[in-house]
């Protein structure tokens, strides 16, 4: 069994963008600028947010936040996406979900210039991606197909099983592994609902848990050899730690680990990566 090391990945991957911005700006290029909203106080989003500053940093990247209240209205959210689509200086920018209920989520989505979407959710993206288009595509499948690259792990033609059907997660990442010049997988989509999940992950040689749910993966779904890519980051609470609570991913880890050739630990896996794949969406955007 082999640990898929995100962080190490993602700091190397880091490294390399800053010496590609070092260069830009040598050769009189401006410096990639990245923006981030945030609205109210969720601690998963703060956290988020705060390793996104400190990779730009580590990028050599520009970097803004926007902060507003979670009382803010969906119309002053709107002009801030217009006032930072018209703003030449700015090359990406986020704006950091979920929102409060009042507002219209994907209608704040679709206010985003597609070629300012970072993110990858614009349906602009999401469309080019779909047929195989030069897009931004999402962070996290991005950052799941990297790892998979980067480890010289032999996707084509393999059984690739999803677990989940988001549009962040979920359905890029189906889109990507079946996709030629990508995965080039054989590719089934579980979610809760699939009656025979079981017995289709007990057949898949690679598997993305993105299902939200703690600890689903099981060892009796994992066949031996296959590869485990766990996207889950449940708050579950732990006494012993000091915050009170750790992150636990959507696999059991230590039942299905020995089983594995390939798994990615939670946290230090996927996570990192997933900032890591903003980062090289910005320098494109700005290049």
């Amino acid at each position: 069994m082999k640990l898929i090391d995100g962080k190490a990945t993602a700091a190397q991957i880091k490294a390399e963008i800053a010496e590609k911005v070092q260069k830009i700006v040598a050769d009189g290029g401006k410096r990639p600028h990245l923006a981030a909203v945030l609205v109210g106080h969720d601690g998963g989003s703060e956290t988020y947010v705060k390793n996104k500053v400190l990779a730009c940093e580590a990028c050599g990247f520009k970097s803004s936040l926007i902060r507003f209240e979670d009382n803010v209205s969906e119309a002053e959210l709107l002009e801030c996406v217009k006032n930072l689509n018209e703003d030449t200086d700015v090359d990406g920018f986020i704006v950091q979900l979920p929102l409060p209920k009042h507002i219209d989520e994907q209608r704040v989505i679709e206010a985003i210039d597609p070629k300012k979407d970072v993110d990858g959710f614009h349906p602009v993206n999401v469309g080019r991606m779909a047929i195989g288009l030069p897009a931004f595509i999402s962070a996290t499948p991005l950052g799941i197909m990297t790892l998979l690259q980067r480890y010289n792990i032999a996707t084509s033609g393999k059984k690739c099983v999803v677990l989940g059907r988001s549009n962040i997660v979920g359905k890029p990442m189906a889109q990507l592994m079946m996709q030629k010049q990508w995965g080039d997988a054989t590719v089934t989509v579980c979610h809760s609902h699939s009656k025979t999940l079981k017995e289709e992950c007990r057949e898949a040689d690679i598997i993305v848990a993105a299902i939200g749910q703690p600890e689903f993966v099981t060892a009796d779904m994992v066949k031996d050899g296959a590869v485990v890519i766990d996207v889950g980051t449940t708050r579950v609470p732990d006494p012993t730690r000091k915050s009170g609570f750790r992150l636990c991913g959507d696999v059991k880890f230590d039942e299905v680990a020995p089983k594995c050739s390939y798994i990615t630990p939670v946290p230090g896996g996927v996570g990192p990566m997933t900032i890591c794949s903003l980062m090289q969406n910005t320098l494109q955007a700005a290049e």
